[in-house]
Order: structure tokens, then C-alpha cells, then sequence
């Protein structure tokens, strides 16, 4: 089975017991995730929970304006919709793929249902929203405090932990919109990372020449995020291992 098409590629559906895998597995069902679509919007109710496979989703927190911020990212290690299981049923912000793919869905009474059974599913559950809250948290501190030149490096590294390989499909315009800065600084924060060698961009395609030296000038916030992830859900060799055994 290609990898894409393999639900158990995502982190939290392999961590999942053997019972409830079985359960699951006859409920989840397959969706292309292109670049650019809107999973939900601000305010509206959520009918699914998605799981991205190798696929990457921005949570952004839209203006009256219409400029928007990302407040987080979500890949193979997590779930999109937690308001759904967390009882709020909505949400302030919206879900846009950043990095098309594929992933998979269940139906927000499927959902629920299997939260409030309980048990290994629930206490899953809840690490993660735990993990996806430091995030929240501090993309926020690393928005006030940090430089652009910062963010990005943390933005790429957080990106690449979500894939398979180091190339990115991203226009800076679309990056600007997810750091909530003009194109412009962008364009200057990413040459400064081209120049240095770390990385090649052309044509809204970002490849990584040097992950250690990218991980090297970011700030520490990505370092914090990524510790309190491994720290709360099964490694992705873990799960894999389990899976392929």
C-alpha cells in the first residue's frame, strides 16, 4: 500500500490499541487534501476530524480585516478539530492545507462518541491537544520576541518534521500570510537563509540544504515544541515499528 494511502501513517491512528484500531478503521475514509483548502472556517461547526498522511494544515486566527496569523501547524503527528471532542463544537480559527496531500476523516459523531468512551483513546486524545497547546503558545511568545529570520527557521523546521524528504511547496506570499508579516520581509528573510546555504528557493519550491545549521540560528521555541511532542505521543519510528511488525 503506497505510504499516502495508509492511515496508519499518521501518528495518532497507529498509536491506537488494537481494538480500537479495528473499529476505526472501518469509519475512517480517504481524502485529497490540494493546497489551499479551507478544512473549516472560523465560527462554523465541524462535521469531521481529519488526519493528515503527507499533508501539512495551517490553524490561522483571521482578522476582521481579513489578514491572518498561524497559530499552529498539523502533520502526520496529530488530528485537525479538536473543538470537536473538547465540547466547543466550533472554533475561532480557520484549517487551510499549506502542503497538499492526502489524508483521512471521521465523521464528527464518530468522533465523539469514541472520545467519551474513555480509556487509551481519550488519554491519546488529550496528550495531544496538550502538545498542539505548546505550540499555540509559543508560536505566540515566538511572534513578540523573536526575529523574522527566527520564525522562519522555526516555521521550515516545524514544516519538515511534518514530511517525508526536505522540500517544501510554499510561495512566499503564502508563508507571509502564515507568519502574519508583508511578502517583503519574506523575501529578505529567506534570502539571508539562501545566501548562508541553508537553503534553495525558486518558484514558491523550498529546498533545505543544511537542517543543522537551520536548527543551529532558530530560536529556542522550536526546540520547546518539538520536546513537549516527543515528550506526550508515540515517535513516529515507534508507531512505524509497530505497524510494520
Amino acid at each position: 500500500m503506497p505510504a499516502s494511502r495508509d492511515p496508519r501513517r499518521n501518528r495518532l491512528l497507529a498509536a491506537l490499541p488494537t481494538a480500537e484500531w479495528e473499529r476505526w478503521s472501518q469509519l475512517l475514509e480517504p481524502v485529497d487534501m490540494p493546497l489551499g483548502r479551507v478544512l473549516y472556517e472560523s465560527g462554523l461547526s465541524l462535521t469531521h476530524v481529519y488526519f493528515p498522511i503527507d499533508s501539512i494544515v495551517s490553524l490561522l486566527y483571521v482578522m476582521e480585516d481579513g489578514a491572518s496569523a498561524e497559530i499552529a501547524v498539523v502533520g502526520n503527528e496529530g488530528l485537525v478539530g479538536i473543538a470537536l471532542f473538547m465540547g466547543g463544537e466550533t472554533t475561532p480559527s480557520r484549517a487551510v492545507v499549506q502542503s497538499a496531500g492526502r489524508g483521512f476523516r471521521l465523521e464528527a459523531q464518530a468522533m465523539k462518541k469514541e472520545f467519551n468512551r474513555a480509556g487509551p483513546v481519550l488519554h491519546l486524545l488529550l496528550r495531544y491537544t496538550q502538545a498542539l497547546i505548546t505550540q499555540v503558545a509559543q508560536t505566540a511568545v515566538c511572534n513578540r520576541h523573536h526575529s523574522l529570520d527566527q520564525q522562519l527557521c522555526r516555521w521550515l523546521l516545524l514544516s519538515l518534521d511534518r514530511l517525508h524528504g526536505r522540500e517544501l511547496h510554499m510561495t512566499q506570499e503564502l508563508i507571509g500570510n502564515m507568519l502574519g508579516v508583508r511578502r517583503e520581509g519574506v523575501t529578505a528573510a529567506a534570502l539571508k537563509l539562501q545566501t548562508a546555504g541553508l537553503i534553495r528557493y525558486a518558484r514558491g519550491h523550498i529546498t533545505v540544504l543544511d537542517r543543522a545549521a537551520l536548527e543551529q540560528r532558530t530560536c529556542e521555541c522550536y526546540a520547546v515544541v518539538k520536546k513537549e511532542y516527543d515528550r506526550l505521543l508515540p515517535t513516529a519510528e515507534a508507531v512505524h515499528g509497530k505497524t510494520s511488525a
